[in-house]
C-alpha cells in the first residue's frame, strides 16, 4: 500500500509535516521503535512509529533518521502524547533526507495503525503470492545463463504484459523486448533517470515522454557482493544500466515490485559478466600505454599493437591505424564526499567504453573494438581503424606512377579525416551525461589524429591530451575537442582570462551593439558576414540581400563607430578574434 493511503484514512490520525512528494512511496511493513539506533530491525519499506523517547534533545534527530533513511523505510510517524507538537529539529531532518514524517494524535493508539497496515499489506500480497513465486523460478531457470537479459524481457511481456528495455547511462539500448526504442527516446529516458538519481529521488523513477509513461528502475546488485548504500552515488551514476518500463509503477503492488527488483538483480549478474569479458581489452590498452609513457623502443611497442589487432579487430588481416581518446570527468565538492576522495579514472573509463560504441548499434558487446585503461584520474582509449589498403598498380602503370598515386590516395584519407571526430562523438549523449553531471560534475574529452604506427603514439597520446585541455577551458558540462583545433587559433582563445577577453570584445563591438539597439542597423551581422566571406563586397551583399552601395553605408559606419579600418589585416583580425570570444 501507498503512503498516501494512510493519510486519506481519517481513523489513524495522521497529519503530513514534510514529504509531500514521496507520498508513493510503497509500506510493506510496520515498526515501533524507541532505539536511538534500529538499523538492526529495518529490512527497508517500513512504517516507523515512535513516541520520541530516543530524543535527549535537538542534536539527536539528525542522526535517528539518517539511519533511518539509510535503511530505506518508507516514512516516520512521531506519536505527539509524549511531547505535545513534533519537534522543529526533527521536521527539519526529515526534510533534508526526503524521509516523509506524519504526526499521530494523541488520541490514536499505535497498535491501530499497526493492526491497519499489517491488515492491508497482507491482503494485497496474499493474491499475487503465488504467481511471484512461479515468475521468479522462471526468471531464475530462464535467465542470463539461459539466453541473456532477452528471455527475462521477454517473460516480463508474455507474463505482465509489460514491454521493457535495458538501457546504457546514454540511453542506448542493451536489450528489449519487441520493437527497439528509437534513439532520442532511449537518450530522454536515461536523462530522466540520471536526473532523478542525482536528486536523490526513490527508484523507480517515472518519466513522462510524448504522452507515455515510463517507469525507470536501476540495475544494480543489491546481494552479498552490493556496494555499501553510504557511497557516494556519483563513483557508479554513469555507469548503472536502467531498466525502462513503459507503464506507471507508482500504482503497482509491493508484490509486482519486487519481481522488477529481482529482474533488475539478473541483469545486473549479466552487466558483470559483460565488464569480465572486457578485461583483456583493458589489459591490452594498460600494456600498450605502459610501454608509450615510458618511452619504449616503437619495436617492442609495435609487437603489442600485433598482439592487440587480432583481439580488437579479429579477421581484418591488416594492421590498423590508431586514435587515441582520453577522457576525464571533474567533481566539484558536495555535501557528499569531497571531490578528492571519488575514484573518477575508473568513472572515466567506463564512460568512455560507452560514448565509443556506435550509437546506432544495439547490444552489449558492440563495444568489442574498444580498449581503454585508466591511469590516474583519466581514461585512455586506443581505438583501430581499418588501414588504408593501397590498390595494386593498374596495367601500364610504373612503379612512380603507383608510387604518386598511392601518396594521392592517403592525401584523399587525411584529408576526409577518417576515424572518431570529438564533436560526433558527444552528439548523442550530452543530454543524458549532462544530467548525470548535474551542477558539480565535468566531462572533458581529447581526440587525437589516426597514427600508422608504434612510433606516432606517443604523439598521439600528447596530442588528446593537450586536446581534452583545450575542452577542459571551455564552458559547459561535456565538451570535446579534437586534433584539428590545435593548429589554429582555436588553441589560444580558450586560455584568454575572462578580464582580458571582456575588456577587449567590449571596446570593439560594444558600440556597434549600442548603435544596434538605437537604430536597429544590424551591424554585428554585417560585419560578421563580410569577415566570413573575405571582405568580398559582391560575395557579402549577395548574403544579406543588400545592394553594395548599402553595404558600404554600413561599413563605413562600424569604421566610424569603432576608429577601425576594415581594409587593414590587422584590424579584420582583431574584429575577428573579438566576435569569436564573445
Amino acid at each position: 500500500m501507498r503512503l498516501r493511503a494512510l493519510l486519506e484514512t481519517d481513523a489513524l490520525g495522521l497529519r503530513l509535516l514534510g514529504g509531500e512528494d514521496e507520498l508513493d512511496r510503497t509500506v510493506r511493513g510496520v515498526m515501533t521503535t524507541d532505539l536511538r539506533d534500529p538499523s538492526r530491525y529495518l529490512s527497508g519499506g517500513e512504517l516507523v512509529l515512535t513516541g520520541l523517547a530516543w530524543r535527549r534533545d535537538a542534536a539527536d534527530s539528525e542522526p535517528f533518521v539518517r539511519i533511518l533513511a539509510g535503511a530505506g523505510v518508507a516514512g516516520l510517524a512521531a506519536g505527539e502524547a509524549e511531547l505535545g507538537d513534533i519537534p522543529a529539529d526533527l521536521v527539519e531532518a526529515c526534510l533534508h533526507h526526503r524521509l516523509p514524517l506524519f504526526a499521530v494524535n494523541e488520541t490514536v493508539a499505535f497498535a491501530t495503525i499497526t493492526e491497519y497496515v499489517v491488515r492491508q499489506v497482507s491482503g494485497e500480497r496474499a493474491g499475487d503470492l503465488a504467481a511471484v513465486v512461479d515468475r521468479h523460478r522462471r526468471l531464475m531457470t530462464s535467465g542470463p545463463a539461459g539466453g541473456g537479459p532477452e528471455v527475462v524481457l521477454d517473460l516480463l511481456t508474455s507474463d505482465l504484459d509489460l514491454r521493457a528495455w535495458v538501457l546504457s547511462p546514454t540511453g542506448r539500448q542493451i536489450a528489449g523486448a519487441g520493437a527497439p526504442l528509437p534513439g532520442p527516446l532511449g537518450a530522454t529516458l536515461a536523462g530522466h533517470h540520471l536526473a532523478a538519481t542525482r536528486t536523490g529521488r526513490r527508484a523507480p523513477h517515472r518519466a513522462a515522454v510524448a504522452g507515455t509513461t515510463y517507469s525507470l528502475f536501476p540495475i544494480r546488485n543489491t546481494g552479498r557482493g552490493a556496494v555499501p548504500a553510504a557511497r557516494d552515488v556519483r563513483e557508479s551514476v554513469l555507469s548503472d544500466w536502467l531498466l525502462a518500463v513503459e507503464a506507471d509503477a507508482s500504482d503497482w503492488p509491493a508484490a509486482r515490485l519486487d519481481l522488477l527488483q529481482g529482474v533488475t538483480q539478473l541483469i545486473a549478474v549479466e552487466r558483470d559478466r559483460r565488464d569480465a569479458a572486457r578485461t583483456v581489452r583493458r589489459r591490452l590498452a594498460q600494456e600498450v600505454l605502459e610501454l608509450v609513457q615510458a618511452g619504449a623502443a616503437p619495436a617492442e611497442i609495435a609487437a603489442r599493437l600485433r598482439v592487440a589487432a587480432p583481439v580488437l579487430l579479429p579477421g581484418l588481416g591488416v594492421a590498423p591505424q590508431w586514435q587515441v581518446v582520453v577522457a576525464r570527468v571533474d567533481w566539484s565538492a558536495s555535501g557528499q564526499a569531497a571531490a578528492g576522495e571519488i575514484a573518477s579514472g575508473p568513472v572515466a573509463q567506463a564512460l568512455l567504453e560507452e560514448i565509443l560504441v556506435d550509437p546506432a548499434v544495439s547490444g552489449p558487446d558492440s563495444a568489442d573494438r574498444i580498449a581503454v585503461a585508466h591511469t590516474g584520474e583519466e581514461a585512455i582509449a586506443l581505438v583501430p581503424l581499418p588501414a588504408v589498403i593501397t590498390a595494386p598498380a593498374e596495367p601500364g602503370e610504373g612503379e612512380e606512377d603507383a608510387a604518386a598515386r598511392a601518396d594521392g590516395e592517403d592525401a584523399d584519407a587525411l584529408a576526409g579525416e577518417p576515424g572518431l571526430h570529438a564533436d560526433a562523438l558527444l552528439a548523442s549523449v550530452r543530454e543524458p551525461l549532462s544530467a548525470g553531471l548535474a551542477d558539480d560534475g565535468r566531462l572533458t574529452l581529447g581526440v587525437s589524429a589516426a597514427v600508422h604506427s608504434a612510433e606516432g603514439l606517443r604523439g598521439a597520446l600528447e596530442e588528446a591530451r593537450h586536446a581534452r585541455r583545450v575542452a577542459a577551458a571551455r564552458p559547459g558540462r561535456v565538451c570535446a575537442a579534437g586534433h584539428h583545433e590545435l593548429a589554429s587559433h582555436v588553441l589560444l582563445l580558450p586560455f584568454v582570462p575572462d578580464d582580458v577577453r571582456r575588456a577587449f570584445t567590449a571596446r570593439l563591438l560594444d558600440p556597434l551593439r549600442d548603435y544596434d539597439r538605437r537604430h536597429r542597423a544590424e551591424l554585428i551581422e554585417t560585419l560578421e558576414a563580410f569577415l566570413d566571406c573575405d571582405g568580398s563586397w559582391t560575395r557579402c551583399a549577395a548574403r544579406l540581400h543588400l545592394h553594395v552601395n548599402t553595404l558600404r553605408y554600413r561599413v563605413g559606419r562600424i569604421e566610424q563607430l569603432t576608429g577601425r579600418d576594415l581594409s587593414r589585416l590587422e584590424d579584420k583580425l582583431d574584429f575577428f578574434l573579438a566576435l569569436r570570444m564573445s
